[in-house]
């Protein structure tokens, strides 16, 4: 019975912060609202018995969105002073906030110890193979290719965004490194030999 009201808590919770993501209007908002589907998609993989998916889910995509912060920071040239000056208005949302993850983080792990929730037409795995060497099983044989594609599509959404975030900026000084190879190395030091009391001359 608590497992099935776990479930539908964290369901719920996914798609309304699914929502909110969406349409909130502050980027930072929307991030924190990202964190916050993504712990209650967490809670659900728990519920099905997929620790390790349920922790990468957090390591991983949590981690990711620290880097997704600093892109919208660095594209947006949002105003930290500002949102530091009204932070004292928020500490009673954030703490509420944080009971909630911390109550859903309890809910979970007892309804893990409950035995979870059992999906039917669900192929039976060994007791004597771990959820880790069975999931990578599957993932390098029956589902080799796809996982291959996924790979392909985040290394070019990786130098995507690393172009778009490259900027050309002026009055810089381009290194030539064939002109340095060609460099002879009396040509690398001058002595100016000043006199005394004399600066030297640039």
């Amino acid at each position: 019975m608590i497992a099935i009201f776990v479930f539908y808590l964290f369901a719920t919770l996914v798609v309304l912060s699914g929502f909110m993501t969406i349409f909130a209007r502050n980027p930072v908002h929307n991030v924190l609202w990202l964190i916050l589907a993504f712990f209650n998609a967490a809670g659900l993989f728990l519920l099905l018995g997929a620790e390790f998916l349920a922790f990468l889910l957090v390591i991983v995509y949590v981690g990711a969105v620290a880097v997704l912060f600093l892109f919208v920071v660095m594209m947006l040239n949002i105003d930290f002073a500002e949102l530091r000056a009204g932070i004292s208005r928020y500490w009673a949302i954030g703490g509420v906030l944080a009971v909630v993850l911390l109550f859903e983080t309890l809910a979970a792990l007892l309804a893990w110890n409950e035995g979870g929730i059992q999906i039917a037409g669900r192929a039976p795995t060994p007791a004597n193979v771990p959820n880790i060497e069975a999931l990578g099983a599957i993932l390098y044989t029956r589902y080799l290719f796809i996982f291959e594609a996924a790979g392909i599509v985040l290394l070019v959404a990786m130098v995507g965004a690393i172009v778009l975030t490259s900027r050309r900026r002026g009055g810089l000084r381009p290194q030539n490194v064939s002109k340095q190879n060609r460099r002879r190395p009396e040509e690398a030091t001058v002595n100016m030999k000043p006199g005394v009391g004399q600066g030297v001359e640039l």
